[in-house]
């Protein structure tokens, strides 16, 4: 069962970068499978990175400290890659912290090995550039994050987070919803009791 979602792990990343067969199954031994519960450490800020995760199934996030509040700035889950980009590869002191929200499975690949990996993809020109593509990709939901605080009130990152990633506001603890739309608990549940009578009032 194991080798079975690891095969299915890398069609995903295959599908994505179009990797030959050939070369992507041998980087199978490069990842270790782990089980971690709810609230696991997975890196914390200012430590150096020094692994990546792949997600087969539960939810993390990434976070930092603001003056002694937790912030959260991301979210991760199932079949989607996370590390903190700037110390994994630069070795310097990680921005965030890493922490799963939900039980997890894991495939975690160090940094030799992940190295290893990116070396053959930059050796390929069309492998080159659909790995930045990805990458960018990242920095622009980054960006679109933070922009949507100068522009948009609370409850349109609200309704846009509920809109583009529903299955957030399914499974993931309000507090944490909160802290990512930049609100209080308290201020969240206001504009989800608005909403509700808005749209009871277009009935």
């Amino acid at each position: 069962m194991f080798r079975s979602f690891f095969l299915q792990m890398f069609e995903h990343i295959q599908n994505r970068f179009h990797l030959p067969k050939g070369e992507w199954r041998k980087f199978l031994s490069c990842f270790e499978r782990i089980e971690v519960p709810a609230r696991t450490l997975l890196l914390k800020e200012n430590e150096i990175s020094d692994s990546a995760y792949y997600i087969e199934k539960g939810i993390a996030r990434a976070w930092y400290n603001n003056d002694g509040k937790d912030v959260t700035f991301q979210f991760f889950m199932e079949n989607t890659m996370f590390s903190s980009l700037e110390s994994f590869r630069k070795g310097l002191p990680s921005m965030v912290s890493f922490e799963t929200i939900e039980p997890c499975i894991l495939w975690k690949i160090n940094k030799a090995d992940a190295e290893a990996v990116l070396a053959e993809v930059y050796e390929d020109p069309e492998l080159r550039t659909q790995f930045m593509d990805a990458l960018f990709e990242r920095i622009f939901d980054y960006m679109k994050h933070f922009f949507s605080f100068i522009k948009d009130t609370p409850k349109q990152r609200y309704l846009s987070l509920a809109r583009e990633r529903p299955e957030i506001i399914r499974r993931i603890p309000q507090h944490y919803i909160a802290s990512y739309l930049g609100i209080t608990t308290v201020h969240l549940s206001r504009i989800k009791s608005a909403i509700l009578k808005e749209d009871a009032l277009k009935k």
